[in-house]
């Protein structure tokens, strides 16, 4: 189910009446399920507001831990899906502050808020502004921003087009939809509003656009000219954008910035940069193999967090990095055994070690893991991973010990 809110439907959420039917609506599953039953209840007491409460309380649940306020929000499940993660949204305000003491920032594309409460949050910020041109979405940013700065005075909203200029703010934000009828789109065309023209809108002014993490960066550079900061973030694991920073001279052309949520709550932050140092001793195969986060790989800068741990590469054209020991809070695989990458010997390998369950990681060889876990026929009871990539021409297969996190 997808359902798009109205401006009557976020008149009603917000309203005391609203509140409480809300609450009643967080007392039903409102999983796939169940929605149509749910629905049923939801009519029976709200009839023209069934579809708004069910909508909005999914997309508070899929908030929830993401998003700010989640409980309180108003949202629908699109927006929640689009919206910068808190860590993420404060990381790059924090950025901004450290680029542009007392800037004043303007989201032009600011949709439910969520980028907004960052900024408003972060004190080196001396004023911030947020513009849509979607009115239902800056009616549930005006929600969401109330409940958001407390006693504070809330961020300006208008409605604008991103590409029309409202205001003389020192940083521009924005973040291109990624959508089109319900699928993500790649090419950096087809956002809305398209790249190039926001980049041309605001050229010669401080900007940060949010792309999709995928973004051909390099082509960018190479037939776009753009001479910018490529930053890859990512969050307990998963890659979560692309940002490019124009007005960054004397900056690393691409930083990779690995955010992982602790036991405690907070959030711990490292970064790599084109500028760090690269050099590696020859490749070759140590006690452990490290698989580097995500943000570090497609940020091309392997070498570089290879560098500073100590590690070396199993293959200069592979991003798999080997070493006898893994980098703190950095997951590891230590190696038992190496084996060609033959689904025969495979088999009997793992056979002969009890293998029951397979983690398979692939990077640089065409092997399904999925596939070839049916196929290997685990019959054990122990645990073990296996490894597979190329080095040099030849695929190899590495057998290892469960990972581990340092």
């Amino acid at each position: 189910m997808s359902y798009d809110l109205t401006l009557d439907d976020v008149a009603f959420l917000r309203s005391r009446y609203g509140a409480k039917a809300l609450e009643t609506a967080s007392e039903l599953e409102l999983t796939p399920s169940s929605l149509l039953g749910d629905l049923g209840v939801l009519r029976t007491r709200y009839p023209e507001y069934a579809a708004a409460l069910a909508e909005t309380v999914r997309a508070r649940r899929r908030a929830a831990g993401r998003l700010r306020h989640a409980d309180d929000l108003l949202a629908d499940e699109t927006a929640v899906q689009q919206a910068t993660a808190a860590p993420v949204a404060a990381l790059r305000a924090a950025d901004i502050v450290g680029r542009h003491p007392g800037a004043v920032v303007h989201d032009v594309t600011c949709s439910i808020g969520g980028e907004l409460l960052a900024l408003a949050a972060e004190p080196g910020v001396s004023g911030v502004l947020g513009s849509d041109v979607d009115p239902v979405r800056l009616a549930m940013a005006r929600h969401n921003l109330e409940i958001g700065v407390g006693g504070r005075r809330p961020p300006l909203l208008l409605r604008a087009d991103a590409l029309t200029p409202t205001s003389t703010a020192d940083v521009i934000i924005a973040d291109p939809g990624r959508r089109s009828g319900g699928r993500r789109v790649f090419g950096i065309d087809r956002l809305d509003p398209p790249l190039l023209e926001l980049l041309a809108v605001y050229a010669g002014r401080a900007m940060v656009v949010k792309c999709a993490p995928g973004i051909d960066y390099r082509n960018l550079r190479t037939r776009f000219g753009f001479e910018g900061q490529v930053q890859i973030v990512s969050l307990d694991g998963g890659v979560r954008e692309a940002c490019l920073w124009t007005e960054c001279q004397g900056t690393p052309e691409n930083r990779a910035s690995v955010l992982r949520t602790m036991p405690d709550g907070r959030t711990r932050l490292y970064e790599v940069t084109s500028d760090d140092p690269d050099e590696l001793d020859d490749p070759g195969v140590g006690e452990w193999i490290v698989d580097p986060d995500g943000a570090v790989v497609r940020a091309g800068l392997v070498r570089q967090y290879a560098h500073r741990h100590g590690l070396r590469q199993l293959d200069p054209q592979i991003a798999y990095l080997t070493g006898d020991a893994v980098p703190a809070g950095e997951r590891g695989f230590r190696v038992i055994e190496r084996l060609p990458v033959h689904e025969k010997t495979l088999r009997g390998a793992l056979a002969a070690r009890g293998c029951g369950s397979l983690e398979i990681l692939v990077r640089g060889v065409e092997v399904e893991p999925d596939r070839l876990r049916k196929r290997l026929k685990l019959k054990g009871d122990t645990p073990y991973a296996l490894i597979v990539t190329r080095i040099g021409r030849s695929g190899v297969a590495f057998l290892c010990e469960p990972g581990v996190r340092a």
